[in-house]
């Protein structure tokens, strides 16, 4: 009689050398789970570029001003078409268009302010804007992330006020230079500012910035009252 097979996930007996007795240890077994360790994600080696304004509110400016301007035109143009008087705005400035010559104050005025707004539209279409927003490091596929100035200034700012001698601490985070001004009631100024330096630099490093600012420590006894 043959005896009945073993469910394929049971605990079975460790393989021992002498008589099976109280003390023996069962262990699963695992040679046929499907459990794995799950995979490790691998770094990405994206670039970390600055993150892009979406600039609704000059694009929906621009876009009103040229739907305006251009129905009013449209609007004249087919008057006209239809044996009307053009509008008066039109005679006028086709009038003085013709009348002014180009070195005229007023003609070079209005080019001036019309190369200005261009010169303004173009630097808002190639720039990304958002300069409050610091790129972080992209260690992972398709995961772009930023962070604050704001915060980073903040995150220092808790730093530095840990080292001894310091009693107080301003911060300023921009994009290239964090420029920390430190008030220090004790302590040699020499020594606070390398702590600070060394502190700091650290600090900087678990900001994980893509391109991490460059320090800039000041360090000052606190002004005389009186």
């Amino acid at each position: 009689m043959s005896e009945p097979l073993e469910p394929e996930h049971e605990a079975r007996p460790l393989p021992a050398t002498g008589p099976a007795g109280a003390g023996d240890v069962l262990a699963p077994d695992r040679s046929s789970s499907s459990a794995a360790p799950a995979p490790v994600p691998a770094r990405g080696n994206g670039r970390a570029g600055r993150f892009w304004s979406a600039r609704r509110v000059p694009a929906a400016v621009l876009a009103l001003l040229v739907l305006g301007g251009t129905a009013l035109l449209l609007y004249d143009v087919a008057a006209v078409r239809a044996d009307r008087p053009a509008m008066r705005w039109r005679r006028v400035l086709a009038d003085e268009l013709a009348e002014r010559p180009l070195e005229n104050t007023w003609v070079l005025a209005a080019a001036a302010l019309a190369v200005l707004i261009g010169l303004w539209l173009l630097v808002l279409a190639l720039t990304p804007g958002l300069r409050a927003l610091l790129p972080m490091r992209r260690d992972r596929p398709g995961v772009r992330a930023a962070l604050d100035r704001s915060a980073a200034a903040l995150v220092l700012r808790d730093r530095a006020v840990e080292v001894a001698g310091v009693q107080s601490v301003r911060v300023r985070a921009g994009r290239g230079r964090a420029v920390v001004r430190a008030v220090s009631h004790f302590r040699e100024l020499d020594d606070v500012r390398a702590d600070l330096d060394t502190v700091l630099g650290a600090a900087v490093g678990e900001l994980g910035l893509a391109r991490p600012p460059r320090l800039s420590v000041h360090v000052r006894r606190p002004a005389k009252k009186g």
